[in-house]
Parts: structure tokens; C-alpha cells; sequence
């Protein structure tokens, strides 16, 4: 994965990002600490990265419109140096994973990103709960649909394997 530029994602986010060893750090006007990293997925066809937002202080955040700009600042900045594949499994933390999904898409599907991405959340069985897992491409990835008809027979297959 080619390094994000913190200066061109500072350029439009509306918190100040620095890197802190290959790990993305913003800091809230509320005080609180959001860590964004990439770790890059073993797929034989595409290169894939598993995009993670994290809160380790695990603080809950009043509604900041300024948290999902920040966000895809950095997703933008990714693309932008990696035509790549994004995956993003929701937290499953407090049982809260559908509605850590349903937000996500909020961020993700504005005017401006659907234009320039696809994003889509699909329902993987665990074991006593429900994950959520995104898969975000360029829609000018001129193998997006092979891309996403690949997301969703693995998802599928990932569904029907469990009881």
C-alpha cells in the first residue's frame, strides 16, 4: 500500500490527521481519540485492504459531523494513492453492529461518494450474532463488477456455511 498524504487530507478535513507509526490519529473537539489503519487482506485476485476505525479509549461520541468528513478524507486520500478495495467489518462491540452499519453507509452514501464509489453492506452469520461487512471500489475500477459479484458469492458462501 502506497503511504497516505496527511497534508492533502488536512487540506479538507475538518480535524487535523497525523501518522503515527503507519497508523492515522484524529482527535475530536470532545476530546476523543480515533485511530484509522489499513491491514492488507491475503486475496489471490485484488488487492484488498481491511480499513479500520477504532475509538481505543472506547468513549462514546456525541453526533460529530466533523468525525465522518475526517473519515472520508482519509478513505478519498486512500484511493486516491491505491485503486485498491476497502473492506470494513463493524465493531462488534455492545451488540451494536447493525447500527454501527446503518451509520457507515450514512457517512459513506452521500451525493458526492456515490458518484465516485460503491459501497455495500451485507449481513455475515457469526457464531450467536450478526456482523456487518462493507466493501467499498472505485466505480471506475474497470473490474468492479466482477469485484462485487466476488463480494457477494464470498459473503453468500460465508452464509450458507453456517448453521
Amino acid at each position: 500500500m502506497k503511504a497516505l498524504d496527511t497534508d492533502h487530507i488536512n487540506l479538507l478535513s475538518p480535524y487535523t490527521v497525523v501518522e503515527i507509526s503507519g497508523r492515522l490519529h484524529f482527535r475530536t473537539d470532545h476530546g476523543i481519540e480515533y485511530i484509522v489503519t489499513f491491514d492488507q487482506e491475503d486475496n489471490p485476485f485484488f488487492n484488498v485492504y481491511w480499513f479500520n476505525l477504532t475509538n481505543p479509549n472506547h468513549v462514546k461520541s456525541p453526533n460529530d459531523p466533523k468525525i465522518p468528513q475526517t473519515v472520508i478524507c482519509i478513505i478519498e486520500e486512500f484511493f486516491c494513492q491505491n485503486p485498491d478495495i476497502l473492506l470494513y467489518l463493524c465493531s462488534t462491540e455492545g451488540g451494536k453492529q447493525a447500527q454501527r452499519a446503518r451509520l457507515f453507509l450514512r457517512w459513506f452514501n452521500g451525493t458526492e461518494q456515490q458518484k465516485h464509489y460503491v459501497c455495500r453492506t451485507v449481513e455475515v452469520k457469526g457464531e450467536g450474532h450478526v456482523e456487518y461487512v462493507a466493501i467499498i471500489a472505485q466505480r471506475s475500477n474497470p473490474n468492479i463488477a466482477e469485484i462485487l459479484q466476488l463480494f457477494d458469492s464470498d459473503t453468500e458462501m460465508f452464509n450458507e456455511m453456517k448453521p
